[in-house]
């Protein structure tokens, strides 16, 4: 991959309310960070993250579109908008392997478990069901496989007696909001 200078143009793909995207806006608009999100692109035109967009005047599209015209549309307006990272946030679809063979820019995602235990959905009702001690996130770069990429950055959350899958979630959602962030600045980092 070539080195840029200057800001890294990122793209968000979400698929729900953006919680981890407005966390990626805040973020890169309070610190010197050398990217910037140019783009948000949702597989649901009603996602409320697209209002978060709107605000904060990104260009943003929903495209409901079955997988590869929504990928091929996706893809589109990520090279006409001259993405070099791609941020999966709370987007609940798995890319094809074409996709990601025809992406020339890095793409990550984060995902609420220690990876590698808990690839998929329920991760949190397992983490509890399974007596472990702590859950958590992981940051990691998105492979054909799924949520099996290189880990960038972890954090645990330890999962308490009295908690229910929606009580972990809710804090490793918290948890997630402060790694994401500086995931991206580490991997923009290694682009220029």
């Amino acid at each position: 991959m070539k080195k840029l200078t200057g800001n890294i143009n990122v793209g968000v793909f979400i698929s729900g309310r953006g919680s981890n995207l407005k966390e990626l806006i805040k973020y890169s608009k309070k610190n010197n960070t050398n990217w910037k999100i140019k783009l948000v692109i949702s597989n649901k035109k009603e996602a409320k993250g697209l209002a978060y967009a709107k605000k904060n005047r990104i260009i943003n599209y929903g495209i409901e579109n079955m997988k590869p015209q929504f990928e091929k549309k996706a893809l589109r307006h990520l090279k006409k908008n001259k993405i070099n990272l791609l941020c999966l946030a709370g987007f609940m679809k798995i890319l094809s392997k074409e996709f990601i063979k025809k992406s020339k820019f890095k793409i990550i995602n984060i995902h609420p478990s220690l990876l590698p235990k808990y690839k998929g959905l329920n991760t949190h009702e397992r983490a509890i069901k399974a007596g472990d001690k702590y859950a958590g996130s992981t940051v990691h770069y998105v492979t054909a496989k799924l949520d099996s990429g290189k880990k960038i950055l972890q954090t645990k959350v330890k999962i308490l007696k009295k908690d229910k899958p929606n009580s972990l979630a809710n804090r490793v959602l918290k948890a997630e909001h402060i790694i994401y962030p500086k995931a991206v600045d580490i991997v923009c980092n290694k682009i220029i």
